[in-house]
């Protein structure tokens, strides 16, 4: 419950999110007989809402959310900088998840920054999503997975575009819409860690989850609700110059924030210092 009314509550533009993740997170929670690890892989461009989502997953599971010793995070250009290490990456990688999963089963792992990924490193947690009950004593089946990427955004503005272009509205666009293309789109993008990666080969990620670009409406959403996190009255006047601040694409049109909601908060120092 908690999980539905923080979504409804702070993350704006995004119904096929909304559906998704409550749908998928409830589920996989209430299911006593997994057969795999949920494996749920975000996609669009930043500003979005992708980490924000995996923030609020966290906090409807643990009590600390993302400070819980149970809630793992992995930033690829962080953790993983070097494409020569690739191999040191890999069992590092693997030793991470079945100490951590070894000590609690329902561990949740993070992976920011998918699209800046070494290929070929993810490939190495394939055993641990995969049908197996158990492995080297160790069952996997109550862990989740969360991959963040910006891969896949173009497909996903194509996308909506479309239904723009053609007097439909972003409420109309289904997963079914969306979900095959986005996963072709990740796999065959060489810029991506998710390329040619067999966790997509092998169907092992349970849902493609597309953020649709954020449009003029949304960007004042967020300014919104971050300025009454401050403690302040909405101030409807500096609401709309900040987002008139915003860039918006394409060039012709200008529907989309370029940022999405990512520079509201630095924005608004300005006018709250």
């Amino acid at each position: 419950a908690a999980l539905q009314e923080n979504l409804d509550k702070k993350l704006f533009g995004q119904h096929l999110v909304s559906k998704v993740v409550v749908k998928a997170v409830r589920g996989f929670l209430n299911n006593t007989k997994a057969k795999k690890p949920l494996a749920l892989s975000l996609h669009g461009w930043t500003g979005t809402g992708k980490n924000f989502v995996s923030k609020i997953v966290a906090e409807s599971i643990y009590k600390r959310g993302l400070q819980s010793k149970y809630v793992h995070q992995f930033v690829a250009t962080l953790h993983f900088p070097h494409a020569h290490s690739i191999n040191l990456y890999k069992d590092q990688l693997q030793s991470w998840i079945r100490g951590n999963v070894s000590v609690c089963p329902r561990s949740l792992f993070i992976f920011d920054e998918m699209d800046k990924m070494h290929a070929g490193l993810i490939d190495s947690i394939k055993p641990f999503l995969d049908y197996y009950e158990l492995l080297d004593g160790v069952s996997y089946r109550q862990a989740i997975f969360i991959f963040l990427s910006n891969a896949g955004a173009e497909k996903i503005t194509e996308v909506a575009l479309d239904f723009w272009r053609n007097g439909r509205t972003r409420e109309d666009i289904q997963l079914t819409d969306i979900q095959n293309a986005l996963s072709v789109s990740v796999f065959n993008n060489k810029n991506s860690g998710f390329w040619h990666s067999t966790l997509i080969d092998r169907n092992l990620i349970d849902y493609f989850i597309p953020f649709l670009p954020l449009e003029y409406k949304h960007v004042k959403m967020c300014v919104r609700v971050e300025i009454e996190s401050r403690g302040y009255a909405v101030d409807e006047d500096i609401v709309s110059r900040i987002a008139d601040e915003m860039t918006y694409f394409p060039r012709e049109e200008r529907i989309y924030s370029d940022k999405g909601c990512k520079t509201v908060d630095a924005k608004l120092d300005y006018y709250y210092d």
